[in-house]
């Protein structure tokens, strides 16, 4: 007599070995749809993050539109991100290995605070006036030492407040607070930067980070139980990098996310230019590009939380890179602006779906005593390379232009993905975590 299965259920052949699993079908309920906030330490967690990466957001934008204005140069924009990026990939594998031997919180507590010191520090000399490009740099180099240590701590943290069991829907609830806050802050700043100026997004963001710090003081976690039988520095990042390259779903998730991360992104750091030289905006326009990007992220962040169960990670990072590469062409070829609004948004919706279900599968196949070591790994192949790409599309747009460079980038990533599906068409897959 065949099995009775529950409501919304049905057994499915897996891709990879062909054994039949249990998949969810029909309707997601709400319940299932934020599981995560089952959990009170999550809840007092992601209010926290809302309110400071809304700041964060603020200034980022404000920070891009204040560098151009400054020096009038796509190559400038670019060292920026680079002077965020570079310190972030020397130092983001040594942040893993911290956070696999000391408390996570303590980490972050001091990150933030770190982050939130210099956004003062901005803050006060935007409005003194007396700002140079070189200081943003220089303070760009500090928050990307203390984001070294702070992303993968960050990221390994969140199945420390959900469990494995509702650590796809965490991500995925943590990719949509995100995104609200790319909504939020650019929208915001492109407001505030013509009423309190650059210095007042600056302080405001500042000021954001007390929310964090006193979420973080607020958790109830158990005791850390430190230990004492870690492998020395270099033993620990060749374990770890030993496991991701014999786990050829990770080391393909890996090359895909740098790929993307090194290239992809590149439309971020030249969005002033295409607000400003492209479609003849000012900040407002400038804010409300960054923020229809963020809605579409949103709104794909909260579809993986509902219905990303239906489908199998493989489906969702392949259509999730190449819809939103598809979509960053469009967007790269026009000169309307409500057009560029609509691209962008649909750009952000594919681009979210990529990675929050990379870092899903990331986690799910990591061993607990490597995956701040992992996700050190994860991190430098998200934010590290992209300090590379950064310069070369600063570089790039100013030889070729905006909408080349996007053009040429995208192109790139399409290749690889093609390359690795041939090579590894495994990857990942649901049966295998």
């Amino acid at each position: 007599m065949p099995e009775r299965l529950p409501k919304d259920t049905a057994n499915i052949p897996s891709a990879q070995t062909g054994d039949m699993r249990r998949m969810p079908v029909g309707r997601t309920n709400l319940q299932e749809a934020f599981s995560a906030f089952s959990h009170r330490n999550y809840r007092i967690f992601f209010g926290g993050q809302v309110i400071s990466l809304i700041g964060t957001w603020l200034q980022s934008t404000a920070e891009g539109w204040l560098v151009y204005e400054l020096s009038d140069s796509t190559v400038a924009l670019g060292a920026i991100r680079l002077a965020h990026m570079l310190p972030f990939a020397l130092f983001a594998l040594w942040g893993g290995i911290v956070a696999d031997r000391v408390s996570k919180r303590k980490i972050l507590l001091f990150t933030q605070s770190a982050s939130m010191l210099l956004a003062l520090l901005l803050a006060l000399l935007v409005y003194l006036g007396v700002i140079e490009v070189w200081h943003v740099a220089l303070i760009a180099v500090g928050l990307g030492f203390a984001n070294a240590f702070d992303v993968p701590a960050r990221q390994a943290f969140v199945v420390e407040l959900v469990g494995k069991k509702d650590l796809i829907n965490g991500i995925a609830l943590n990719s949509s607070m995100f995104n609200l806050a790319r909504v939020v802050g650019p929208a915001i700043a492109g407001i505030l930067i013509g009423i309190v100026g650059m210095a007042g997004c600056f302080l405001i963001n500042g000021l954001s980070y007390i929310a964090v710090l006193f979420g973080y003081s607020m958790l109830r976690l158990p005791e850390f139980e430190k230990k004492t039988n870690h492998p020395r520095y270099f033993e620990a990042i060749r374990e770890a990098f030993a496991y991701i390259w014999q786990d050829k779903p990770i080391r393909s998730v890996m090359i895909l996310i740098s790929t993307f991360s090194m290239f992809g992104t590149s439309f971020i750091v030249l969005m002033p230019v295409f607000a400003k030289d492209v479609l003849k905006g000012d900040a407002t326009a400038f804010g409300i590009l960054m923020a229809a990007n963020g809605l579409g992220s949103l709104i794909g962040g909260l579809s993986l939380a509902t219905r990303g169960k239906s489908f199998e990670r493989r489906t969702l990072i392949y259509s999730g890179l190449i819809g939103c590469c598809l979509f960053l062409s469009l967007f790269a070829i026009s000169n309307i602006f409500w057009l560029s609004c609509a691209m962008l948004a649909l750009a952000g919706f594919f681009m979210i779906v990529f990675f929050a279900t990379s870092n899903t599968a990331t986690q799910l196949r990591s061993p607990d005593a490597l995956r701040g070591r992992i996700m050190g790994f994860y991190a430098l192949s998200f934010l590290g390379t992209s300090s590379i790409g950064s310069l070369l599309s600063g570089w790039l747009a100013h030889l070729l232009g905006a909408p080349t460079t996007v053009l040429i980038s995208v192109t790139i990533c399409v290749a690889v993905a093609i390359v690795v599906k041939m090579k590894s068409p495994e990857i990942p897959s649901d049966s295998s975590q």
